[in-house]
């Protein structure tokens, strides 16, 4: 990997963790050789954002249920706080969320790319892997809940359970945020 040694390497893993194969594809799960070369790159912080699904069953009905839950919340986000006609919000609906339905419910296998798991998950996962979680700043997560509660629609929620900070709409989870350094 060519890192010098008094280089300070942090890595950002924003959503992407989601579309990564796993254990119901390959045997040798992509989602653990990921963070086994996260451990290996020994950066002093991994900041790993997540979309908090559970629609990555490998039965049709409970990925459909699950997938159709979950869209659901973020379709009524944009109900509630922008117009019908915005050209956005369209194009969100359709190029990206419209996209990340049909293929979470549609396809199976290695053509299946929206495959999200539980914060917990990736929680039992990371530490699987030889890193340890760094625990959130209450002030900070005090701040955020402040912030959200006074800009935002009232349905927004951002919470903290196990050291990851949580962010959902109308009491569901959609995504979590946690910060793992290497042991």
């Amino acid at each position: 990997l060519n890192i010098e040694s008094d280089e300070l390497v942090v890595v950002n893993c924003m959503f992407r963790s989601a579309n990564l194969l796993d254990e119901t594809v390959e045997i040798n799960s992509p989602r653990d050789a990921f963070l086994r070369l996260i451990k290996q790159i020994s950066p002093r912080l991994f900041i790993h954002a997540i979309v908090n699904g559970t629609f990555n069953a490998p039965f049709f009905i409970t990925r459909f249920r699950e997938a159709i839950f979950q869209y659901s919340s973020v379709f009524d986000i944009f109900e509630a706080t922008m117009p019908r006609e915005d050209r956005e919000r369209l194009l969100i609906e359709s190029e990206i969320c419209g996209k990340e339905v049909l293929n979470a419910i549609a396809c199976e296998g290695p053509e299946r790319i929206q495959r999200p798991e539980t914060y917990k998950q990736w929680q039992e996962r990371t530490r699987r892997a030889g890193l340890r979680q760094v625990p959130l700043d209450e002030e900070l997560v005090n701040r955020a809940k402040t912030m959200v509660k006074a800009n935002y629609h009232k349905e927004f929620m951002v919470d903290e359970d196990r050291s990851w900070m949580l962010q959902g709409w109308k009491g569901r989870i959609l995504c979590a945020v946690s910060i793992w350094q290497t042991i």
